[in-house]
């Protein structure tokens, strides 16, 4: 062998393993590159497996897969690509001194040291396994690779008609709409909403309409206390503090947690997070030792703390940037949003930035406005109704944070934001962007380029607007205040809000009307999306109302109790 050629060491053989691998012999055709990997399975799309699970995606061969469809195994990466691939194989230890990992070959039990001149650690992350007691009861299972989703899928397809979700986070949320066809759904959440950690509460709510319409039971705010078997060791009722539910199924998918064991072991440092810390080169702190995936810690772009962002995304990222640089390149990686983006039933949910809830945390001015809009144009067939709720610094105007949400196209406008706060756009800038239009695409102006367009006249003190939750909180209070309603009769008629301070005046009646409306009260207007609400607040202002607000998103995006009881007209 020849002594120059670059020996490149890869741990972990998954997403951002076989990626740096990849980019690195593009960049160096000469080097001589190993990917170890304990598992059996290669460079598979570790996010399709609840599709998998689901029958979506027949084969689980589909999820390892190129494009053209020929599978990513063994021979593919030594036969396309020149890389060898120890699978079966487990990475024991580090010697930095020497350059040498010890692996052992879990077939035969034999250990022997690869030499490295650059290490890449992919090590990936695994799924919390809370010391539940009856976690390791038949019939649980987490999701933690490809061998995990063939027994959950094998489960699902000869046994399960009662599965239990731990967790209402992305995966789990994932799981409930595959499998909400083939199985009756109980999602337990120990927190007070689904997708805490992504949305804002008066979105999750939203979300969770859609979850309760399916037929999925949420039992939210509540812990597991045990899981009891049926006496033959298989699982048969989740316990909760909320009480006792069947299953013949219990899914885990309670977050996942970076695997640095062998960092640790190795010296190597971990952030705050306590995943792998590492450099913009992707660098930990051994200079010869690069890390990337859910292994490793993050600089958030927006508040530029350290996060942990287990993102499939992110780890292919991470992979092309660090087979650049082991190769010999200087590539950087800046850091991460947050970005996700899932599918519930009917509804696409996305989010990136920070949310309301993280940035007032963070210590912002934070200004918020929920804009609900159709898609494309709404004479165009196929238009289909999205939310967007936007998130600025008020003292500076820059834009913070987007969620998405709704059966209508929310990818584009969430890739748009996205591209917004990488380059730091303010609120204005963000209005100002020359999007796409044609009816079969858009609005005229895009549904996010209305809502920067509303959070600004917020923002100037034009619209005085207040969150549905706000306005929730205050009816529970029992505070005074008029509800007024402009929408038509028919609208009307269909449905409402259910409050005995609702008064009803359509728009074109409001300036005849309006000496009906107390002006020493307070006035809180709505319609079905409020851009009809702000022209009535523009209206009572000019007729002397001096305390009149509407509140954001009206009917469409109102996360609570609606009255659609029939009435006369």
């Amino acid at each position: 062998m020849d002594e120059k050629r670059k020996r490149i060491l890869i741990i972990g053989g998954v997403a951002a393993g076989p990626k740096a691998a990849a980019r690195a012999r593009r960049c160096d055709p000469g080097a001589e590159i190993t990917i170890v990997e304990e598992g059996s399975f290669l460079s598979y799309a570790g996010c399709g497996m609840p599709f998998y699970i689901g029958g979506m995606v027949e084969k689980h061969e589909e999820l390892m897969a190129t494009p053209a469809g020929v599978v990513r195994d063994v021979a593919f990466f030594r036969n396309v690509k020149d890389i060898n691939v120890l699978t079966g194989t487990r990475a024991e230890a580090i010697d930095r001194k020497n350059k040498t990992v010890r692996v052992t070959n879990l077939a035969t039990n034999e250990t022997y040291d690869l030499p490295y001149d650059k290490l890449v650690l992919a090590t990936g992350s695994k799924p919390v396994r809370p010391p539940i007691p009856g976690v390791d009861l038949a019939g649980v299972y987490t999701l933690g690779n490809l061998d995990e989703a063939r027994a959950v899928r094998q489960a699902v397809e000869q046994v399960a008609r009662r599965v239990v979700i731990i967790g209402g986070g992305l995966i789990g949320l994932e799981l409930a709409d595959v499998l909400g066809t083939k199985a009756e759904i109980t999602i337990v959440e120990m927190m007070d909403h689904v997708l805490s950690t992504l949305l804002d509460p008066e979105l999750s709510i939203l979300v969770e309409r859609v979850l309760r319409g399916k037929g999925v039971q949420l039992i939210l705010g509540s812990r597991v206390e045990r899981i009891e078997g049926d006496g033959n060791g298989a699982v048969a009722r989740v316990v909760t503090t909320a009480g006792s539910f069947d299953a013949d199924l219990v899914v885990v998918a309670a977050g996942v947690r970076p695997r640095v064991e062998l960092a640790r072991e190795a010296g190597l440092d971990l952030g705050e997070t306590g995943a792998i810390k590492v450099n913009e080169y992707l660098q930990t702190s051994d200079p010869d030792i690069y890390a990337g995936g859910d292994c490793v810690e993050n600089t958030h772009l927006i508040s530029g703390r350290p996060v942990y962002t287990p993102m499939g995304s992110v780890a292919n990222r991470h992979g092309r940037v660090i087979g650049d640089n082991v190769a010999g390149g200087r590539d950087t990686f800046p850091g991460v949003l947050g970005t996700a983006i899932l599918k519930v039933f009917e509804m696409n949910i996305g989010r990136t930035g920070l949310s309301e809830s993280e940035a007032r945390r963070l210590g912002y001015n934070v200004q918020s406005f929920i804009c609900p809009a159709p898609d494309r144009a709404h004479f165009y067939p196929g238009s289909k109704p999205i939310i967007i709720k936007l998130v600025a610094d008020a003292s500076t105007r820059k834009l913070l944070g987007a969620q998405i949400l709704g059966p209508g196209d929310i990818g584009k406008r969430l890739d748009v934001a996205v591209a917004a706060l990488s380059m730091g756009a303010t609120v204005d800038q963000l209005a100002s962007f020359d999007l796409a239009y044609a009816p079969p695409f858009s609005t005229a102006l895009d549904p996010l380029t209305h809502a920067a367009n509303c959070l600004r006249n917020k923002l100037d003190g034009r619209a005085r607007s207040i969150n549905p939750l706000e306005v929730k909180k205050r009816l529970a209070a029992g505070e005074d205040f008029v509800l007024l309603d402009v929408r038509t009769p028919a609208e009307f008629n269909e449905v409402r809000l259910p409050y005995p301070n609702v008064v009803f005046i359509p728009l074109g009646k409001l300036r005849e009307r309006a000496k009906e409306l107390p002006k020493d009260r307070e006035i809180i207007v709505f319609c079905k999306v409020s851009l009809r609400g702000w022209e009535a607040q523009t209206i009572l202002a000019s007729l002397g109302f001096t305390n009149v607000s509407f509140f954001e998103g009206g009917i469409a995006a109102w996360p609570f109790e609606l009255d659609t009881s029939p009435r006369q007209s």
